[in-house]
């Protein structure tokens, strides 16, 4: 049984690019559906999308690539798992949305979450090698949040740049061996979200979701999405967490025996050796 795993948002482009009909197909999908160049990496001209909107198109038109291609190797899944914004191209590889309506979701809630940077100044911190405890505590004493718990050590804060600077000093006080910060557009994962949650509930509201043809396990509560339950999730989905390392453990348990990671880098086989290793 194969299990298909997909990232969220890359923190960066790829070096290369693929020359072949299947990504020439998103590419032109891309254009026509964002306005965004899959190769060049920039809107086209008289586009506006914001540098981390497209990243998130990026990450999510390499997953459809990633999933055509897999598909012509004839290797479909029996199981699909999503992490953060891997939701789009989970859905439409579970059938429930096509191509375009994932590009298009990304695109336009991408674009909305970017206007909140006009209001305030965003950072996600990464902190490794500290306990959810005291990585808890750090989030609470500064007024930021945890938006990722990936693994037993390795998570996302978000929220406030300020905030989320002065939290990464206390994680690295309590013991973390590696912290780091990066820009963002919007405290994604956050209950912060919730000053645009209106907005994105009117556009998932213009689209139709068919009832996933492939099991699809959500990240916050590890059950399987339903057409009726989608809506709500896409929304909800943003102001909480991810949890990764019970996502990974749920599916785990389901017995599958080959878990394919479906987009941009190899984030999630990384967290899922890390979580591997802890249970030997």
């Amino acid at each position: 049984m194969i299990l298909w795993a997909f990232p969220g948002q890359p923190l960066q482009w790829e070096q290369s690019t693929p020359d072949d009909a299947d990504f020439r197909a998103i590419a032109e999908l891309c254009r026509e559906c964002c306005g965004y160049d899959l190769v060049s990496h920039q809107p086209l001209s008289g586009c506006q999308l914001s540098h981390h909107t497209c990243l998130q198109i990026y990450g999510v038109a390499m997953s459809l690539y990633r999933s055509r291609r897999l598909r012509s190797e004839d290797c479909r899944p029996a199981l699909i798992a999503e992490h953060s914004l891997g939701i789009y191209a989970a859905l439409a590889a579970a059938n429930s949305i096509g191509e375009q309506e994932a590009l298009e979701l990304v695109c336009r809630i991408g674009s909305s979450m970017a206007r909140m940077s006009a209001a305030a100044t965003y950072a996600l911190g990464c902190v490794i090698g500290l306990q959810a405890a005291p990585l808890e505590s750090a989030a609470r004493n500064n007024g930021v949040f945890v938006a990722n718990y990936n693994t037993s050590r390795h998570f996302l804060l978000a929220g406030p740049q300020q905030g989320i600077e002065a939290a990464l000093a206390e994680c690295q006080a309590q013991g973390a061996f590696s912290v780091s910060s990066f820009p963002c557009e919007a405290p994604l994962h956050t209950p912060l979200m919730a000053g645009v949650a209106a907005d994105l509930a009117a556009i998932v509201a213009e689209y139709h979701f068919a009832e996933p043809q492939i099991p699809l396990i959500e990240s916050l509560a590890q059950t399987r999405l339903t057409a009726a339950a989608i809506p709500a999730f896409l929304v909800d989905e943003l102001q909480q967490p991810v949890y990764w390392e019970r996502t990974w453990k749920a599916v785990r348990a389901t017995g599958f025996n080959r878990c394919i990671e479906v987009g941009s880098g190899q984030a999630l086989t990384k967290f899922n050796r890390w979580i591997d290793s802890e249970a030997n």
